[in-house]
Protein backbone atom coordinates (compact mmCIF):
# COMPACT_ATOMS: atom_id res chain seq x y z
CA UNK A 1 0.00 0.00 0.00
CA UNK A 2 1.43 2.87 -0.77
CA UNK A 3 2.10 5.77 1.76
CA UNK A 4 0.31 8.98 2.30
CA UNK A 5 2.47 12.30 1.28
CA UNK A 6 3.64 13.93 3.89
CA UNK A 7 1.89 17.22 4.42
CA UNK A 8 -0.54 16.64 1.56
CA UNK A 9 -3.49 18.43 2.36
CA UNK A 10 -6.96 16.51 2.67
CA UNK A 11 -9.23 16.23 0.48
CA UNK A 12 -13.11 16.18 0.13
CA UNK A 13 -15.00 13.43 -1.11
CA UNK A 14 -15.12 14.77 -4.73
CA UNK A 15 -11.33 14.86 -5.36
CA UNK A 16 -11.18 18.61 -4.42
CA UNK A 17 -7.92 20.08 -2.99
CA UNK A 18 -7.82 23.37 -2.07
CA UNK A 19 -4.42 23.87 -2.61
CA UNK A 20 -5.09 23.67 -6.00
CA UNK A 21 -7.60 26.76 -5.85
CA UNK A 22 -6.24 29.93 -7.51
CA UNK A 23 -6.69 32.04 -4.57
CA UNK A 24 -4.76 34.73 -5.97
CA UNK A 25 -6.65 34.64 -9.08
CA UNK A 26 -9.92 34.73 -7.07
CA UNK A 27 -8.90 37.52 -4.52
CA UNK A 28 -7.83 39.44 -7.96
CA UNK A 29 -11.24 39.44 -9.52
CA UNK A 30 -12.98 39.93 -6.88
CA UNK A 31 -10.96 43.65 -6.07
CA UNK A 32 -12.84 44.21 -9.49
CA UNK A 33 -16.24 42.87 -8.54
CA UNK A 34 -16.08 45.10 -5.27
CA UNK A 35 -15.31 48.29 -7.21
CA UNK A 36 -18.79 47.96 -8.54
CA UNK A 37 -20.02 49.00 -5.10
CA UNK A 38 -18.07 52.37 -5.30
CA UNK A 39 -21.03 54.63 -6.68
CA UNK A 40 -23.42 53.18 -3.86
CA UNK A 41 -20.99 54.44 -1.21
CA UNK A 42 -20.15 57.64 -2.55
CA UNK A 43 -20.92 60.49 -4.90
CA UNK A 44 -17.80 61.90 -4.60
CA UNK A 45 -16.02 63.35 -8.06
CA UNK A 46 -12.61 63.09 -6.62
CA UNK A 47 -13.02 59.39 -5.60
CA UNK A 48 -14.52 58.39 -8.86
CA UNK A 49 -11.62 59.94 -11.04
CA UNK A 50 -9.40 58.32 -8.31
CA UNK A 51 -10.78 55.13 -9.04
CA UNK A 52 -10.63 55.47 -12.64
CA UNK A 53 -7.37 55.92 -12.83
CA UNK A 54 -6.42 52.83 -10.49
CA UNK A 55 -8.73 50.79 -12.82
CA UNK A 56 -7.05 51.79 -15.79
CA UNK A 57 -3.75 51.47 -14.27
CA UNK A 58 -4.28 48.10 -13.19
CA UNK A 59 -5.78 46.50 -16.12
CA UNK A 60 -2.70 47.99 -18.28
CA UNK A 61 0.22 46.74 -15.04
CA UNK A 62 -1.54 43.06 -15.98
CA UNK A 63 0.06 43.38 -19.58
CA UNK A 64 3.28 44.02 -18.02
CA UNK A 65 3.03 41.27 -15.86
CA UNK A 66 2.10 38.56 -18.45
CA UNK A 67 5.24 39.63 -20.14
CA UNK A 68 7.17 39.33 -16.34
CA UNK A 69 5.77 35.79 -16.18
CA UNK A 70 8.26 34.82 -18.89
CA UNK A 71 11.30 37.14 -17.60
CA UNK A 72 10.42 39.42 -20.47
CA UNK A 73 10.09 43.31 -19.54
CA UNK A 74 8.42 45.19 -22.18
CA UNK A 75 7.78 48.86 -22.59
CA UNK A 76 5.14 48.22 -25.45
CA UNK A 77 2.28 48.51 -23.60
CA UNK A 78 1.23 51.94 -24.05
CA UNK A 79 1.44 51.57 -28.12
CA UNK A 80 -1.24 48.70 -27.87
CA UNK A 81 -2.75 50.74 -25.73
CA UNK A 82 -3.10 53.40 -28.26
CA UNK A 83 -3.95 50.98 -30.72
CA UNK A 84 -6.78 49.55 -29.07
CA UNK A 85 -7.93 52.74 -27.79
CA UNK A 86 -7.78 54.47 -31.32
CA UNK A 87 -9.73 51.92 -32.39
CA UNK A 88 -12.82 52.78 -30.33
CA UNK A 89 -12.50 56.34 -30.95
CA UNK A 90 -12.34 55.79 -34.55
CA UNK A 91 -15.36 53.35 -34.75
CA UNK A 92 -17.64 54.97 -32.00
CA UNK A 93 -18.59 58.04 -34.37
CA UNK A 94 -19.26 55.41 -37.03
CA UNK A 95 -22.09 54.07 -34.89
CA UNK A 96 -20.10 51.50 -33.09
CA UNK A 97 -21.24 51.76 -29.35
CA UNK A 98 -22.29 48.71 -28.40
CA UNK A 99 -20.07 48.14 -24.75
CA UNK A 100 -19.45 44.31 -26.08
CA UNK A 101 -18.53 45.32 -29.21
CA UNK A 102 -15.93 47.70 -28.61
CA UNK A 103 -14.51 45.67 -25.84
CA UNK A 104 -14.14 43.08 -28.24
CA UNK A 105 -12.41 45.40 -30.87
CA UNK A 106 -10.21 46.95 -28.22
CA UNK A 107 -8.66 43.59 -27.42
CA UNK A 108 -8.61 42.06 -31.14
CA UNK A 109 -7.19 44.66 -32.44
CA UNK A 110 -3.30 44.72 -30.75
CA UNK A 111 -3.60 41.16 -30.39
CA UNK A 112 -4.13 40.72 -34.05
CA UNK A 113 -1.17 43.44 -34.70
CA UNK A 114 0.94 42.17 -32.11
CA UNK A 115 1.29 38.29 -33.36
CA UNK A 116 3.43 39.27 -36.43
CA UNK A 117 5.19 42.22 -34.33
CA UNK A 118 5.75 39.36 -31.72
CA UNK A 119 7.33 37.26 -34.46
CA UNK A 120 9.96 39.76 -34.79
CA UNK A 121 10.23 41.19 -31.34
CA UNK A 122 10.42 37.70 -29.20
CA UNK A 123 13.56 36.56 -31.17
CA UNK A 124 15.14 38.95 -29.09
CA UNK A 125 16.46 39.01 -25.20
CA UNK A 126 17.03 41.09 -22.47
CA UNK A 127 18.40 44.52 -23.01
CA UNK A 128 17.21 43.97 -26.72
CA UNK A 129 14.18 43.02 -25.99
CA UNK A 130 13.54 46.27 -24.17
CA UNK A 131 15.04 48.40 -26.22
CA UNK A 132 12.85 47.35 -28.98
CA UNK A 133 9.51 47.73 -27.23
CA UNK A 134 10.33 51.00 -26.14
CA UNK A 135 11.30 51.84 -29.87
CA UNK A 136 7.73 50.24 -30.88
CA UNK A 137 6.11 53.08 -28.09
CA UNK A 138 8.06 56.13 -30.08
CA UNK A 139 7.20 54.42 -33.87
CA UNK A 140 3.38 54.32 -33.04
CA UNK A 141 4.29 57.51 -31.49
CA UNK A 142 5.16 59.26 -34.85
CA UNK A 143 2.29 57.11 -36.75
CA UNK A 144 -0.46 59.02 -34.39
CA UNK A 145 1.02 62.36 -35.44
CA UNK A 146 1.76 61.92 -38.89
CA UNK A 147 -1.95 60.61 -39.90
CA UNK A 148 -4.22 63.06 -39.22
CA UNK A 149 -6.67 62.21 -41.27
CA UNK A 150 -7.46 58.77 -39.42
CA UNK A 151 -6.31 59.62 -36.06
CA UNK A 152 -6.60 63.08 -35.63
CA UNK A 153 -2.64 63.85 -35.61
CA UNK A 154 -1.82 65.92 -32.68
CA UNK A 155 -5.09 67.61 -32.04
CA UNK A 156 -6.73 63.75 -31.25
CA UNK A 157 -9.57 62.55 -30.85
CA UNK A 158 -12.19 64.76 -29.65
CA UNK A 159 -15.98 63.98 -28.97
CA UNK A 160 -16.32 60.56 -28.97
CA UNK A 161 -19.81 59.43 -28.26
CA UNK A 162 -20.62 57.56 -25.13
CA UNK A 163 -20.46 53.53 -24.76
CA UNK A 164 -24.19 51.92 -24.96
CA UNK A 165 -25.33 48.88 -23.39
CA UNK A 166 -27.80 47.42 -24.04
CA UNK A 167 -29.22 50.89 -25.75
CA UNK A 168 -28.52 52.42 -22.84
CA UNK A 169 -26.02 55.61 -22.87
CA UNK A 170 -23.20 54.96 -19.90
CA UNK A 171 -22.94 58.97 -19.87
CA UNK A 172 -23.10 59.43 -16.61
CA UNK A 173 -19.55 59.35 -14.41
CA UNK A 174 -21.33 56.60 -12.34
CA UNK A 175 -21.71 54.68 -15.29
CA UNK A 176 -17.93 55.22 -16.62
CA UNK A 177 -16.91 53.92 -13.51
CA UNK A 178 -18.90 50.49 -13.67
CA UNK A 179 -17.44 50.41 -17.15
CA UNK A 180 -14.18 50.37 -16.24
CA UNK A 181 -14.91 47.57 -13.62
CA UNK A 182 -16.36 45.59 -16.53
CA UNK A 183 -13.47 46.12 -18.68
CA UNK A 184 -10.91 45.52 -15.62
CA UNK A 185 -12.82 42.16 -14.49
CA UNK A 186 -12.31 41.03 -18.55
CA UNK A 187 -8.90 41.61 -17.92
CA UNK A 188 -7.92 40.05 -15.09
CA UNK A 189 -10.05 36.61 -16.31
CA UNK A 190 -8.28 36.77 -19.11
CA UNK A 191 -5.03 37.65 -17.73
CA UNK A 192 -6.02 34.87 -14.90
CA UNK A 193 -6.78 32.16 -17.22
CA UNK A 194 -4.09 32.42 -19.84
CA UNK A 195 -1.64 32.77 -17.21
CA UNK A 196 -2.75 29.70 -15.05
CA UNK A 197 -3.09 27.18 -18.06
CA UNK A 198 0.34 28.13 -19.51
CA UNK A 199 1.54 28.70 -15.38
CA UNK A 200 4.46 25.60 -15.66
CA UNK A 201 5.56 26.73 -19.15
CA UNK A 202 5.54 30.67 -18.50
CA UNK A 203 7.41 29.20 -14.87
CA UNK A 204 9.68 27.11 -17.11
CA UNK A 205 10.88 29.65 -19.54
CA UNK A 206 11.37 32.53 -16.92
CA UNK A 207 13.74 29.75 -14.52
CA UNK A 208 15.98 29.27 -17.48
CA UNK A 209 14.68 29.71 -21.17
CA UNK A 210 17.68 28.02 -22.74
CA UNK A 211 17.35 24.44 -20.48
CA UNK A 212 13.59 24.58 -21.00
CA UNK A 213 14.65 24.41 -25.09
CA UNK A 214 17.13 22.10 -24.88
CA UNK A 215 13.90 19.55 -22.80
CA UNK A 216 11.78 19.81 -25.85
CA UNK A 217 9.38 22.82 -24.93
CA UNK A 218 8.41 25.20 -27.71
CA UNK A 219 9.98 28.32 -26.42
CA UNK A 220 8.85 30.71 -29.19
CA UNK A 221 5.43 29.24 -29.00
CA UNK A 222 4.21 30.09 -25.83
CA UNK A 223 6.15 33.34 -25.89
CA UNK A 224 4.08 34.63 -28.69
CA UNK A 225 0.70 33.67 -26.64
CA UNK A 226 1.65 35.52 -23.78
CA UNK A 227 2.75 38.61 -25.93
CA UNK A 228 -0.70 38.61 -28.31
CA UNK A 229 -2.70 38.27 -25.05
CA UNK A 230 -0.48 41.31 -23.07
CA UNK A 231 -1.56 43.58 -26.22
CA UNK A 232 -4.97 42.51 -26.30
CA UNK A 233 -5.22 43.19 -22.38
CA UNK A 234 -3.39 46.46 -22.31
CA UNK A 235 -6.36 47.75 -25.50
CA UNK A 236 -8.24 46.70 -22.63
CA UNK A 237 -6.94 49.57 -20.51
CA UNK A 238 -6.43 51.99 -23.28
CA UNK A 239 -10.17 51.86 -24.32
CA UNK A 240 -10.88 52.06 -20.01
CA UNK A 241 -8.85 55.19 -20.79
CA UNK A 242 -10.68 56.51 -23.83
CA UNK A 243 -13.88 55.98 -22.45
CA UNK A 244 -13.15 57.71 -19.35
CA UNK A 245 -12.10 61.15 -21.06
CA UNK A 246 -14.01 60.64 -23.59
CA UNK A 247 -11.24 61.65 -26.05
CA UNK A 248 -8.08 60.23 -27.84
CA UNK A 249 -4.86 62.01 -27.86
CA UNK A 250 -0.89 60.68 -28.49
CA UNK A 251 0.27 62.50 -24.72
CA UNK A 252 -2.52 59.74 -23.27
CA UNK A 253 -0.16 57.00 -24.95
CA UNK A 254 2.99 58.40 -24.02
CA UNK A 255 6.12 56.21 -23.74
CA UNK A 256 7.06 57.57 -20.45
CA UNK A 257 3.84 55.97 -18.88
CA UNK A 258 5.51 52.24 -19.54
CA UNK A 259 7.74 52.85 -16.74
CA UNK A 260 4.88 53.71 -14.42
CA UNK A 261 3.06 50.34 -15.30
CA UNK A 262 6.01 48.57 -14.89
CA UNK A 263 6.59 50.31 -11.32
CA UNK A 264 2.76 49.07 -10.40
CA UNK A 265 4.33 45.65 -11.07
CA UNK A 266 7.34 45.51 -9.69
CA UNK A 267 6.40 47.67 -6.84
CA UNK A 268 3.16 45.46 -5.85
CA UNK A 269 4.90 41.98 -6.43
CA UNK A 270 5.28 39.80 -10.38
CA UNK A 271 5.15 36.60 -8.33
CA UNK A 272 1.20 36.82 -8.04
CA UNK A 273 -1.57 38.31 -9.78
CA UNK A 274 -2.33 40.25 -6.65
CA UNK A 275 0.95 41.89 -7.35
CA UNK A 276 -0.57 44.61 -9.88
CA UNK A 277 -3.55 45.31 -8.12
CA UNK A 278 -1.82 46.23 -4.85
CA UNK A 279 1.03 47.83 -6.42
CA UNK A 280 -1.51 50.09 -9.00
CA UNK A 281 -3.88 51.12 -5.83
CA UNK A 282 -0.86 52.23 -3.54
CA UNK A 283 1.00 54.23 -6.21
CA UNK A 284 -2.30 55.90 -7.81
CA UNK A 285 -3.32 56.55 -4.28
CA UNK A 286 0.21 58.10 -3.57
CA UNK A 287 -0.22 60.24 -6.92
CA UNK A 288 -2.97 61.80 -5.91
CA UNK A 289 -1.77 62.43 -2.39
CA UNK A 290 1.53 64.05 -3.11
CA UNK A 291 0.03 66.20 -6.30
CA UNK A 292 -1.11 68.46 -3.72
CA UNK A 293 2.44 69.00 -2.33
CA UNK A 294 3.63 71.01 -5.46
CA UNK A 295 7.24 71.00 -6.18
CA UNK A 296 7.82 68.24 -3.74
CA UNK A 297 5.48 65.50 -5.03
CA UNK A 298 7.95 64.15 -7.53
CA UNK A 299 10.33 63.84 -4.60
CA UNK A 300 8.03 62.22 -2.19
CA UNK A 301 6.54 59.71 -4.98
CA UNK A 302 10.55 58.58 -6.30
CA UNK A 303 11.01 58.34 -1.78
CA UNK A 304 7.98 56.12 -1.81
CA UNK A 305 9.09 53.69 -4.40
CA UNK A 306 12.93 53.70 -3.47
CA UNK A 307 11.24 52.96 0.59
CA UNK A 308 8.92 49.91 -1.16
CA UNK A 309 11.46 48.34 -2.92
CA UNK A 310 14.36 48.23 -0.10
CA UNK A 311 11.80 46.72 2.38
CA UNK A 312 10.45 44.64 0.37
CA UNK A 313 12.16 43.30 -2.37
CA UNK A 314 9.65 40.77 -3.76
CA UNK A 315 7.21 43.13 -3.93
CA UNK A 316 4.70 43.99 -1.07
CA UNK A 317 2.62 40.71 -2.11
CA UNK A 318 5.73 38.73 -2.31
CA UNK A 319 6.84 40.01 0.95
CA UNK A 320 3.20 39.43 2.94
CA UNK A 321 3.44 36.24 1.10
CA UNK A 322 7.10 35.27 2.10
CA UNK A 323 6.21 36.11 5.69
CA UNK A 324 3.24 34.18 5.90
CA UNK A 325 5.29 31.46 5.06
CA UNK A 326 7.76 31.79 7.77
CA UNK A 327 5.47 32.25 10.42
CA UNK A 328 3.03 29.34 9.32
CA UNK A 329 6.27 27.51 9.33
CA UNK A 330 7.23 28.64 12.89
CA UNK A 331 4.13 27.01 14.16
Amino acid sequence: MAEPVEGALPRSSAGFSWAGFPWAEFAACLVFVAAFAIPSFTRSQLIYSIANQALVGVVAALSVWIMLRMNLLTFATPAFMAIGGYSVAILAPMGVTDAFALTAISFVVPALLALPLGALVLRLRGTYFVLVTYVLSEILQLILFMTPDLTGGSNGISGIPAVTFLGTELVSNRAVLKMACAIGLVACLITAGVTRYFRQHFAAIEENEILAESLGLVIWRYKVIGFVVAAGVAGLAGFSLVNMLLTAHPSSFSSGSAVDFIAYTIIGGRASILGPVVGTGLLVWATNLFGTQGQLAQGMYGVLILAVVLAAKGGITGSIATLFRRVRGAN
